[in-house]
């Protein structure tokens, strides 16, 4: 397990029942940007501590779909813990063509992954814990496309693409969205190797992100940290970071 545990913080106690709107979200912007234009976004997620709940955990990368100046909408790549799903495992390509507006669901192509529900935007995918995936936002003849390579065995597999204009990708963020209470027990990702791919080929980390935690009602006791391989997020811990506190990612 890379020796995350030396680097688990304790349990918290503080932030009880639900939140205030259904859902706590944190987020990790990439910073320093490049200035030529990325045509595609990849990290490596590994889900660390399970979920224990029959509720909704997703956990994604972001971007948004931009050229000629100006944004055509955005999608969030990633794995989910779902008790719709089998084992409660699936996967999710999905976004709005106006992130303003939850009613333009962006139209994809028909995704090889079966969906038990029959989402278009999440599929049955059998992720394990421990286990890190690749995430990868790039374009595509047809729009734009997601794919997950599991790392352990180098399988990689399309999700899908999406029928959105754009040449580039901008906003690159990964985040947490949890629809658990507070005070459940505690889940924990990682994410690591962060990489804007751009046009003319070059490949370039960030070395640095943002953390968010919205307001509203989300629950206080989310926390995020850095050990020696990425940038993990925590459900029902102590938090000792801010809205804005910029993290170093490690080298």
């Amino acid at each position: 397990m890379s020796g995350w545990r030396r680097f688990l913080p304790k349990p918290g106690t503080s932030g009880t029942g639900e939140p205030g709107k259904g859902v706590s979200s944190f987020h990790l912007w990439w910073l320093d940007e490049p200035r030529e234009p990325v045509v595609s976004v990849a990290v490596t997620l590994e889900v660390l501590e399970l979920p224990s709940v029959s509720r909704l955990y997703f956990w994604a990368l972001q971007a948004t779909f931009s050229g000629d100046g100006r944004s055509f909408g955005g999608a969030h790549l990633g794995l989910q813990w779902n008790p719709r799903y089998p084992g409660s495992r699936a996967a999710n390509w999905g976004g709005y063509a106006n992130v303003g507006d939850v009613t333009s669901i962006l139209e994809g192509s028909v995704s090889p992954l079966r969906s038990t529900p029959n989402d278009p935007n999440t599929r049955d995918y059998p992720w394990q814990q421990g286990v890190p995936y690749r995430l990868r936002i790039s374009r595509s003849d047809a729009g734009w496309r997601g794919e997950i390579t599991d790392t352990t065995t180098g399988q990689v597999q399309l999700v899908r693409d999406l029928f959105a204009p754009g040449d580039r990708l901008t906003s690159a963020t990964t985040w947490s969205e949890v629809f658990a209470r507070c005070d459940h027990p505690s889940a924990m990702v990682r994410w690591s190797q962060p990489e804007w791919a751009t046009a003319s080929g070059d490949v370039v980390s960030p070395t640095r992100v943002r953390a968010t935690f919205p307001s509203g009602g989300d629950c206080p006791n989310t926390e995020i940290g850095v050990d020696a391989v990425g940038v993990w997020q925590r459900t029902n811990t102590s938090r000792t970071h801010r809205d804005g506190d910029v993290l170093a990612l490690p080298a």
